[in-house]
C-alpha cells in the first residue's frame, strides 16, 4: 500500500512510463495480499461465518485469487521487457518505452489473464443449499475427466507456472549480456584514451555493474521462490494425485510453496524501489508528514 501511495504521487524521479509499470505492480502484489494471504488464508480459516460461507463470494474469491497472481507476475515480466527494450534496442527505445505504450502493455496483460481467470469460478459449486441460499464450494465432478477443464488447468500452467521462468531468464540474461559487452567496449575506449587511472572511479560503469546485480536479484528470487510451486505442479501432473490429507507432508509442501510463491509476489516492487533514493526519501517524507500523501500527484 505505501508502494502503491509514493508511486501515485509520481515524485520518484522516474519517467511516465515507468511509473505506470511500477504503480500496476504494486497494485498487482496489494491484490496477492489482499486475496491470496488475507481473505484466502486469514479470513477464510478463521472466521467461517464469513461472506466467504456463500458459494456466490467464493467463487469470486478464487477468481480474483487467480487474477492477482498473475498479475503480479506478468506485470514484472512486463517491466522486465521494458527495461530489456530500453537498454538492448536503441533503435525500438524511443517508439516503445513511453507512457502510452505502458498503458496499453498494462492494458493487454489485465484484459488476457482476466479472460484466462473467467473458467475459474465455474469449477466449483455449492455443498448444500439452505433456505434457498447456495453455500460453500467443492469441485465440481467433471473437473478432473473434462477435456476442457484440462486445456484450461495447462493453459493457466503455462503462464503462471512454466512461461515466467524461462522468460525472465532470458530477458535478463540478454540485458546483462549487453551491459556487459557495452562495458567491455567502454573499458577499452577509455584504456586507449589513456584514463585507465579513472577506470575504478567511472560512474557509468559503476551503474551498469549495479543494473546487473539487480537483474540477477530479481531472477534469482523469482526462481527461487517460484520453483517449488512449479515442482510440485510438475509432480501432481504425472502422479494425477489431486487430493491431500491435512495430515500429510505432502499438504505441508504444498502450503509452503504456496507461501513462497506468494511471497515472490510481494518482494519484486521492494528490489525494484529500494534501489531508488528519490523512493527512500518519499518513505522517509511520508512516515514524517502522512498528509503529503494527499497531495495532488505529479505525473
Amino acid at each position: 500500500m505505501m508502494t502503491l501511495l509514493i508511486f501515485s504521487q509520481g515524485k520518484c524521479g522516474l519517467s511516465k512510463g515507468i511509473t505506470r509499470y511500477m504503480t500496476a505492480m504494486a497494485t498487482g502484489d496489494l491484490m496477492v495480499l489482499v486475496f491470496s494471504v488475507i481473505v484466502s488464508q486469514i479470513i477464510k480459516d478463521y472466521f467461517p461465518g464469513s461472506l466467504l460461507k456463500y458459494t456466490l463470494a467464493c467463487r469470486l474469491n478464487v477468481f480474483l485469487q487467480g487474477l492477482s497472481l498473475q498479475l503480479s507476475i506478468w506485470f514484472t515480466i512486463a517491466f522486465t521487457f521494458d527495461r530489456f527494450v530500453a537498454i538492448c534496442c536503441n533503435k525500438l527505445k524511443a517508439r516503445y518505452c513511453t507512457e502510452r505504450t505502458a498503458n496499453v502493455v498494462i492494458s493487454i496483460v489485465s484484459a488476457f489473464n482476466i479472460m484466462v481467470n473467467i473458467p475459474l469460478p465455474f469449477r466449483y459449486e455449492p455443498t448444500h443449499v439452505l433456505n434457498n441460499e447456495q453455500l460453500g464450494c467443492r469441485t465440481i465432478a467433471s473437473y478432473h475427466t473434462s477435456l476442457a477443464w484440462a486445456a484450461h488447468r495447462w493453459l493457466t500452467n503455462i503462464t503462471n507456472m512454466f512461461l515466467p521462468i524461462p522468460l525472465l531468464l532470458l530477458l535478463n540474461s540478454l540485458t546483462a549480456h549487453h551491459i556487459l559487452a557495452a562495458s567491455r567496449a567502454r573499458r577499452a575506449l577509455k584504456s586507449n584514451r589513456g584514463s585507465a587511472g579513472q577506470m575504478g572511479r567511472d560512474p557509468e560503469l559503476k551503474t551498469r555493474r549495479t543494473s546487473i546485480i539487480l537483474l540477477f536479484t530479481i531472477s534469482s528470487c523469482f526462481i527461487v521462490l517460484s520453483a517449488p510451486i512449479t515442482v510440485i505442479h510438475i509432480c501432481v501432473g504425472v502422479t494425477r494425485l489431486v487430493a491431500f490429507q491435512g495430515s500429510s507432508s505432502l499438504y505441508v509442501t504444498v502450503r509452503l510453496a504456496f507461501l513462497l510463491m506468494c511471497t515472490s509476489s510481494c518482494t519484486n516492487t521492494c528490489i525494484y524501489a529500494l534501489t531508488q533514493r528519490r523512493f527512500r526519501e518519499e518513505v522517509k517524507n511520508m512516515l514524517k508528514y502522512p498528509s503529503s500523501l494527499l497531495c495532488k500527484p505529479r505525473y
